[in-house]
């Protein structure tokens, strides 16, 4: 067996259901899951039928590079939603489909990380946000190369601090995960760090991959999160060289069955990444193909899902006020909130009691310099019906007031 498969950790919701079987919930409540980022919002109907109509074409077998048409509709979004035009996508180098983003950024790092070390006998580092989506972490050690921390702490509002990182760390670095918004926090990177880990990234000659999958999930229309490409376009870099990002239909659509986004940037990485989902043989069916076509020119859907999350964001957070440190992210659907006891007891408390389940920050976390920036913290996602929104944040509010 791969000896790297032994450095993985239980995913965080086997570490959960290990936490809550050690109690038990009161019987006459509903249970509320605030744990899993699986969107609850119903799925556009027009997708649902784009995809029936076309469900014959399961008899096809799909390309890796996908259907030209798909291509052409990624390339064309990504222009007109971050600005690209004088730095357009080739539809034909410098889109991927892919099964979704989780599968994606697993394969990202198999295929770019050059596992033969440096000359100091170093191994590849992988650069990660702390806390962060456990995918990152398993993407390092599957690939060859370990995984660096960079904390995400409330004094630099919850973003890496990428000043602070040694000349040493940078020059071992062959991959840096970005999320942006962040998961869990809902920070948001800004243009100018962007351009300053371009900067580095050509300096010191590793790939920037940027998931931003919770860039449609925002709250002032006026000002919609920017993204890696964005900030290449911006730069006159129309190569977008050492840059790549990451989307999904998931979160923006709520279609996380449908497991649909796409990969795009630096034409020379995304031909290599081709090659490697060739070999690793995981194309997207031609039905899934055409209902995500659909679904990426299509709009007013996801204003919908916009305006159902601010409700939800104003309802919650009008209850959890003075009772937990909770504010509004900038993007996102989570709620990174800071607890009065370790998250982890707070977790498995608030499902004995009330029988509503949140994530323990610490279970998306590391150690890291000498503390872990998950300990005392909860993720909640927002992800269900208003009303059990409500009366989830009623509650926790009963929970906290009981500690």
């Amino acid at each position: 067996m791969n000896p790297d498969l032994n450095k993985l950790q239980p995913y965080p919701f086997e570490k959960l259901a290990t936490l809550k079987a050690a109690v038990s919930p009161p019987a006459e409540l509903e249970h509320i899951a605030l744990s899993i980022g699986e969107p609850k919002h119903t799925p556009p109907q027009f997708v649902l039928d784009c995809l029936v109509e076309n469900i014959a074409r399961i008899a096809n077998y799909p390309s890796t590079k996908g259907l030209a048409e798909l291509r052409g509709t990624i390339a064309k979004w990504c222009e007109t939603r971050f600005n690209l035009t004088a730095a357009s996508l080739n539809p034909d180098t410098s889109v991927l489909p892919v099964n979704g983003t989780r599968e994606a950024l697993f394969a990202f790092a198999q295929a770019v990380i050059n596992r033969v070390p440096d000359q100091a006998q170093n191994s590849p580092l992988i650069i990660s946000p702390n806390p962060f989506y456990q995918i990152y972490e398993g993407a390092a050690y599957l690939s060859g190369a370990e995984p660096y921390y960079l904390n995400c702490t409330a004094d630099n509002d919850f973003l890496p601090d990428f000043d602070a990182v040694p000349a040493d760390i940078w020059a071992r670095c062959q991959l840096l995960f970005l999320c942006s918004p962040g998961n869990p926090t809902g920070s948001v990177i800004d243009t100018n760090t962007y351009k300053k880990l371009i900067t580095l990234a050509d300096q010191y000659d590793f790939i920037i991959a940027s998931d931003e999958c919770y860039s449609e999930l925002y709250f002032d229309e006026q000002a919609p999160p920017i993204g890696l490409l964005q900030a290449c376009a911006e730069s006159g870099r129309d190569d977008y060289k050492n840059c790549v990002v990451f989307h999904s239909l998931s979160k923006r659509s709520n279609l996380p069955g449908l497991r649909s986004g796409f990969v795009a940037g630096d034409a020379e990485v995304i031909q290599k990444f081709l090659l490697y989902r060739t070999y690793h043989g995981c194309a997207m069916p031609v039905a899934s193909q055409l209902a995500s076509i659909a679904a990426w020119n299509d709009e007013e859907h996801v204003q919908t899902n916009r305006e159902l999350y601010r409700q939800k964001f104003d309802a919650v957070l009008a209850i959890l006020d003075g009772v937990l440190p909770a504010t509004k992210p900038n993007a996102s659907f989570y709620l990174w909130v800071r607890t009065p006891i370790p998250g982890s007891e707070f977790a498995q408390g608030l499902f004995a009691q009330q029988n509503v389940t949140v994530l323990p920050g610490s279970y998306i976390a590391r150690e890291s310099q000498g503390t872990d920036p998950g300990e005392y913290y909860v993720r909640m996602a927002l992800v269900a019906e208003v009303e059990q929104c409500v009366e989830a944040a009623e509650r926790i509010k009963q929970y906290v007031q009981s500690l």
